[in-house]
């Protein structure tokens, strides 16, 4: 017999409603042998945990859960106990705790493969899906999903189905809208043959749609079709949101907007941002999209803030497991608290694009190339930054498992590769605060007397064993003996690493040569390399912030912009020797001999 989904909603968390009924529906109809419509144990059990649910009751909601899923094993119930699973990942996310819902869900996705129950697997994939698409995840998101609706189909859950295909449409119709059309189409063949009672809702979201695509034609005759099914006692989910839309197309712009408020809540900046930007508004819509999206950077500082707290509670649970592991342990703590500082660079960053609107449409148009920009940035340095850790937190799980005889050799090149993945997390985050100081910072002190080839004698031992296997690396120094100068030698020692950097990451075979000379009043110090090279339409974009040639190689695309900001505050200048015949490139940082007084 099918029972009913037995999530609730936590009406104490109106920014999350819409997001934790789509939960509920994803989940799916509990597919039980057991009748529970008559047995009082069972509804006592659930109708305490749904009112702690929706009093936002964490403790009391921990202990009614267990008390249910307790029951529902003593009857042998899988499929209720699994259900009620999902429901404590469910009350995770509406109260924000992401990093543990995301903890709970892969537990969850380990148990059922570990327990051989493939029919209930859905489940996990189905909360994983949320999970990505709240921190903005939206491809995983889309993939996850779509794996639900496999396993459904192949388990026989086919009537569950429509509510997963409503989740990807979710994800879709923004910039998919014509796919997201063809996915409902599907979701509605199959709700009309197995839960009739969804076709309502299915046609109503594509009525949406059609508005969003400006098919207005179809927009008018899917709003009467919706309003005969009023008539006739039928409801949907989507039905405000329509209501708003349709007095948008009659031109009523100020209904629509105050119907979006009365109706959406919190939730309508966008709905409402979208509106005025149809009826010309681009004043009003600047706001609306200002205030959305300041929203939006608040929740995904909850997010991130989450996340890191994560991180700090598996580090005390690695120091209690395995106290020899108490100094790697630390590098992680140091490790999250940079994440920290991260997230308030970052944060800084998002902010500091928002100036110097000149006309409100252009301002409106801005804003939202910057949002796109902006997601794109936090992804790729959530990429950058996940790599190093998933190696680091890997390898202090083997250290730390008390059964593993690690040999001495072993030992070392765990550390080794551990110490390299830190190195790559620090110069990220360093790059990154680096830029923001460069870019804030008054004028540099010149006042080391420094020791060029000593320097770069230092330099060169630092960066011994960084090039890969086969590759030569050449020291010309030309400088007379004794050659000292007045600069900043850490300023200048991280323009000759970050050069060198460079070189040992795109050069595979061949040679690497640093070369320092004296030429008339300047101090030339070249980086040549063997790599592939940097083709001639993009000499003029390599200094330039975030520029990648190579998207697969690690970095965030910030090092010669540095590099050539650091030389600039030296007085001197960094260029791409564009006569260079290669193979590969040449980097030349020149600097004078004296500074003239201001």
């Amino acid at each position: 017999m099918q029972s009913k989904p037995t999530c609730a909603i936590n009406f104490m968390n109106k920014k999350y409603i819409f997001l934790v009924i789509l939960y509920i529906l994803g989940i799916g109809v509990c597919q039980s042998k057991m009748d529970y419509d008559n047995d009082p144990t069972y509804k006592v059990l659930r109708d305490s945990m749904h009112d702690s649910f929706n009093n936002a009751d964490e403790a009391r909601f921990n202990r009614d859960i267990k008390r249910l899923e307790d029951y529902l094993l003593q009857q042998n119930d899988m499929h209720g106990y699994y259900t009620q699973r999902c429901n404590e990942i469910v009350f995770m996310m509406n109260t924000q705790k992401i990093f543990e819902a995301y903890k709970a869900s892969r537990q969850l996705t380990t148990e059922l493969r570990e327990k051989g129950l493939d029919k209930e697997m859905y489940m996990a994939y189905n909360m994983l899906g949320h999970i990505y698409r709240h921190c903005g995840n939206e491809e995983s998101a889309k993939r996850c999903f779509r794996q639900v609706i496999e396993m459904m189909d192949k388990s026989g859950y086919r009537e569950s189905m429509p509510p997963i295909y409503m989740n990807i449409v979710g994800v879709l119709e923004d910039d998919d809208p014509e796919e997201a059309l063809k996915l409902l189409d599907e979701a509605w063949k199959i709700a009309n043959e197995t839960s009739p009672d969804r076709v309502f809702d299915i046609d109503t979201r594509r009525t949406l749609i059609y508005y969003k695509m400006k098919d207005y034609d179809n927009f008018e005759k899917g709003y009467k079709a919706y309003r005969e099914g009023v008539a006739k006692g039928l409801t949907s989910v989507h039905g405000r949101s329509l209501e708003v839309y349709h007095e948008a197309y009659l031109g009523h712009t100020d209904r629509a907007i105050n119907m979006a408020r009365e109706m959406i809540g919190e939730d309508s900046h966008g709905t409402m941002a979208a509106i005025y930007k149809d009826a010309g508004r681009w004043k009003e819509a600047y706001e609306e999209l200002v205030k959305d999206s300041k929203q939006n950077d608040s929740i995904n500082s909850i997010i991130l803030t989450n996340s890191v707290e994560g991180f700090r509670n598996e580090l005390s649970l690695y120091e209690l497991e395995r106290e020899t592991a108490k100094a790697r342990t630390i590098t992680l703590s140091i490790i999250a608290a940079l994440l920290a500082l991260l997230v308030v660079a970052l944060t800084y960053i998002m902010f500091s694009r928002r100036r110097h609107m000149q006309q409100l449409q252009n301002a409106y148009k801005h804003a939202l190339e910057s949002d796109k920009m902006k997601t794109v940035f936090i992804k790729n340095m959530s990429h950058e930054i996940r790599t190093p850790l998933n190696v680091i937190s890997g390898f202090v799980q083997v250290m730390a498992n008390p059964e593993l005889a690690v040999g001495n050799e072993e030992r070392r090149k765990i550390a080794k590769m551990m110490l390299a993945s830190t190195h790559t997390i620090t110069n990220l985050i360093d790059e990154m605060l680096e830029l923001s100081l460069n870019e804030s910072a008054a004028d540099v002190i010149l006042e080391d007397n420094v020791d060029i080839s000593e320097l770069l004698s230092d330099i060169m031992q630092e960066n011994e064993g960084l090039a890969r296997p086969g590759v030569e690396v050449v020291y010309d120094n030309k400088l007379p003996s004794d050659f000292v100068m007045t600069t900043n030698k850490d300023l200048l020692k991280r323009v000759v690493n970050a050069l060198l950097d460079n070189a040992f990451k795109f050069t595979e075979q061949g040679s690497i040569a640093l070369k320092a000379c004296v030429d008339s009043d300047l101090l030339k110090i070249t980086v040549e390399d063997t790599g592939g090279g940097i083709p001639a339409e993009e000499v003029d974009h390599v200094f330039e912030r975030f520029v990648k040639l190579n998207k697969f190689k690690e970095g965030l695309g910030l090092g010669l912009t540095l590099s050539r900001m650091i030389a600039r505050r030296l007085h001197g200048s960094l260029i791409l020797d564009s006569s260079y015949a290669g193979p590969g490139s040449r980097f030349v940082l020149s600097l004078p001999l004296s500074l003239e007084e201001d």
